[in-house]
């Protein structure tokens, strides 16, 4: 999915510590062969190729994102969207070439996003995408629920103390042993919060300090507001601590989208989740 994943446990041996890595690394590798958008073979992206045609079948494991992914698109008025695809598209462009996206582009884009277009049949575990050319990127949401899943698999093994990172997104199983937690740094929060404690849960963090394109004296960020397809011309930073990595990854992405107020407002309705959010709205050059 286009990041680098590490790993750090405690094992009563190095066998075991391999072993335990191997199948955690081969289990991620499992749902990136089915939910990366990077992949032409991947599941996610054969499902894309049947857009505006009848209902899918698909595996279980993206049935359950994609549910999981419509119920905060719902509960965000779409402010996290997976259909956002076709405007991601245009801004990787734009950031690899300079090519910015024209009024004529965006709209065309428009046309095929909007979660509302994705209808979920639970019963049959179908999935159809009403309009054709529909594209889904899961990456707010995937990257956490492979390390929910690698976590899974390092507990299988017997492993209990062990923290994933994969790009922003750390998921954690107990502390290391005689502490308090594992210790992660939050960059965007006061500087006498900037240190957090992790065990059994999980932080992300979401923000456009890095990728983003210049364009008429203004930039605008990798993170598109599916609602408008901007790219957010306000600097945004995001990190949302919760109990698993599929709810921190996707929250931390819509919070940037929502903004600092509505961000905050909308936190406190997640029972078990907090969020340190950071915004500075003049990023003109």
């Amino acid at each position: 999915m286009g990041v680098q994943v590490n790993i750090r446990l405690y094992a009563a041996d190095r066998s075991l510590a391999e072993r335990a890595c191997a199948s955690a690394f081969e289990r991620i590798a499992q749902v990136e062969a089915i939910m990366s958008d990077y992949r032409a073979d991947s599941e996610l992206m054969r499902l894309c190729a049947r857009a505006g045609g009848p209902p899918v079948p698909v595996s279980e494991e993206l049935f359950f994102v994609l549910k999981r992914a419509q119920e905060l698109s719902r509960r965000t008025e779409g402010a996290f969207d997976v259909t956002v695809g076709p405007f991601v598209q245009l801004w990787r462009r734009a950031r690899r070439t300079g090519q910015f996206p024209t009024e004529a582009e965006l709209a065309e884009a428009r046309a095929r996003v909007g979660y509302e277009k994705i209808v979920l049949n639970e019963a049959n575990r179908t999935v159809q995408l009403l309009t054709p050319g529909m594209r889904l990127d899961l990456g707010g949401i995937a990257k956490g629920y492979a390390l929910d899943c690698a976590l899974k698999v390092l507990q299988e093994h017997g492993i209990r103390h062990a923290l994933l990172e994969a790009g922003g997104d750390i998921v954690a199983g107990l502390a290391p042993p005689g502490t308090a937690g594992w210790r992660v740094e939050v960059a965007n929060a006061a500087p006498e919060r900037r240190w957090v404690y992790l065990a059994l849960g999980a932080i992300s963090s979401s923000g456009d300090t890095e990728q983003y394109v210049e364009y008429q004296g203004k930039r605008y960020s990798h993170i598109v507001d599916p609602r408008t397809g901007w790219g957010l011309t306000s600097r945004v930073a995001a990190t949302v601590i919760a109990r698993d990595g599929i709810t921190s990854d996707s929250l931390a992405t819509a919070l940037c989208a929502l903004g600092e107020a509505r961000g905050r407002q909308f936190i406190r309705s997640v029972p078990g989740a907090r969020a340190y959010i950071r915004e500075i709205r003049d990023w003109t050059l």
